[in-house]
């Protein structure tokens, strides 16, 4: 009977080796055969070699962090599950595994810093070297060239490099227009709007006092859904002349201030613009652009130095943004863009139109200058650089195996394993580039155990290489987040014991 009692809580058996419950031991051995599964589907998609990416939740914490390195996070994590379910098969109980990896993190960190090489925003050729790494790995890596400059000049238009310690990616707006190549991608200094002209007849206006109106030029309706029916010629008459009269006096009061350009917001209840205001307006030689989006609202305000304004009364001359031009460019018969430029009051904010011959192209292209800008928004955060092609991960295996001798007991033998798992990034990056995995981390370890840190495997010599000669670098940032989100997750998955499959079952508990 005391057996059958030991048996069900969990006990120790004959050689000392911790027995969880069935339950609980089932539970997190299928919660870490499904991260492995992830991560091995992910694989394949490490490095400039890989295939395409598969996006997990991890990955999206990544990416919120710092912005790349969405892949190598889920191999790490899928790594380390597999060392858990060899190290629960041994005995371990689940607490000592993750306080061990909590441990090996934690000098994970600070190992990756001592390695680390301090770097200067003014240092141009730095910056340029990282978002070009982080191309390599895109579907549009050929382009790198023209991206990665463009990327770097974006994010220090938008920020203070002496006192910055962030970057609010909201500051530079990225326009997707179909049509052309990536080649015809551009950096705009001031604002682009995919919205059309509305009046032929002014598509260019220099020295542009430039209004942004909330309200509609258009008729005024009835608060409930009335049908007003007008039976006598007179009565209509008198309707559609205090309809004139109406909009005439919205549009001089327009005019009065000084507005040349008109920016209206999209409205959902009437028609923002009636035929009879663009009438007017054209008139008055305003150019108008209508169904401004209203989330694009504060980019706007923040770029032209304008104020939206939700009535005619606040329509005065202080309300207004200036700007040198204000033109509509036609795109080699792609259709047409709004280019704002030479603003007088600008707010730290920059346009990027993204040019592709599809969407596919289009939203890759997007997706890889997203993940250039973080690359140089991590440097922003941690001015600290290491090297690429898995020389931090190799680096950090050895010192931890190192860490894990000054150990004593369970801990000593969890560390190891978190050392030998993070082989995995090296291993892969070999796999991909066609190399023999095996060979080139037994070497990549070899020169490491040599003090060579900054040896990692140069992907387009199929060999091993001083990698920082070869301009391969990454934010210290990305490794660090990589490293500890991974973990947390692993953490995480180790302390699910149960599942609640349905509300009978979480009635009955």
């Amino acid at each position: 009977m005391p057996e059958a009692v030991a048996a069900a809580n969990g006990s120790k058996n004959k050689g000392g080796a911790y027995v969880d419950r069935d339950k609980p031991a089932q539970i997190r051995f299928s919660n870490i055969s499904a991260g492995k599964a992830v991560a091995d589907a992910i694989r394949t998609s490490l490095g400039p070699k890989g295939m395409d990416k598969m996006m997990v939740e991890l990955s999206k914490a990544q990416d919120i962090e710092a912005g790349d390195g969405t892949t190598s996070v889920v191999v790490i994590a899928g790594a380390l599950l597999d060392a858990c379910a060899k190290l629960l098969q041994k005995g371990l109980h689940p607490t000592i595994i993750s306080e061990s990896f909590q441990k090996a993190v934690d000098k994970g960190v600070e190992i990756l810093t001592s390695i680390s090489q301090p770097v200067q925003l003014s240092d141009r050729e730095t910056l340029l070297n990282s978002a070009t790494t982080s191309l390599c790995s895109k579907v549009v890596s050929q382009y790198s060239s023209l991206l990665a400059p463009m990327s770097v000049d974006a994010v220090m238009k938008v920020i203070d490099p002496a006192t910055a310690t962030s970057v609010d990616l909201r500051d530079i707006h990225i326009i997707k227009k179909l049509g052309g190549t990536i080649d015809d991608c551009e950096l705009v200094d001031g604002l682009v709007l995919t919205q059309r002209v509305v009046n032929t007849g002014v598509s260019r206006v220099e020295k542009a006092k430039i209004g942004l109106i909330q309200f509609c030029l258009s008729p005024p309706k009835t608060d409930m859904d009335n049908q007003i029916v007008v039976s006598d010629y007179a009565q209509m008459d008198r309707v559609l002349r205090e309809e004139r009269a109406y909009i005439l006096n919205l549009v001089k009061q327009i005019k009065k201030a000084g507005c040349t350009v008109l920016l209206i917001q999209k409205s959902i209840l009437r028609d923002a613009l009636s035929d009879l205001a663009l009438h007017f307006l054209n008139k008055m030689k305003i150019m108008v652009i209508k169904d401004i989006e209203r989330e694009d609202i504060e980019f706007i305000c923040k770029t032209l130095g304008t104020k939206p304004i939700a009535h005619i009364d606040q329509f005065t001359p202080e309300m207004l943004g200036t700007a040198e031009l204000a033109e509509e460019v036609n795109l080699d018969g792609s259709g047409k863009l709004v280019k704002i430029t030479g603003c007088v009051n600008p707010g730290k904010t920059v346009s990027i139109v993204v040019r592709g011959s599809n969407k596919l192209v289009i939203e890759e292209a997007e997706r890889s200058i997203h993940d250039a800008l973080c690359v140089i928004r991590c440097l922003v955060k941690k001015r600290a650089l290491i090297a690429g092609g898995g020389a931090p991960e190799i680096e950090l295996a050895l010192r931890l195996a190192e860490y894990a001798r000054s150990l004593a007991g369970m801990e000593a033998y969890c560390v190891r394993a978190y050392a030998d798992a993070l082989e995995i990034i090296p291993s892969t990056l070999a796999e991909n580039a066609g190399l023999n995995p095996i060979s080139t981390v037994t070497e990549l370890r070899n020169r490491h155990a040599q003090a060579e840190k900054t040896a990692g495997i140069n992907v387009r010599k199929g060999g091993i290489s001083n990698i920082l000669e070869e301009l391969v670098v990454q934010p210290l940032l990305v490794s660090i987040s990589a490293l500890t989100l991974a973990t947390e997750t692993v953490r995480s998955v180790l302390k699910i014991d149960d599942l609640v499959s349905d509300l009978q079952s979480l009635m009955s508990i």
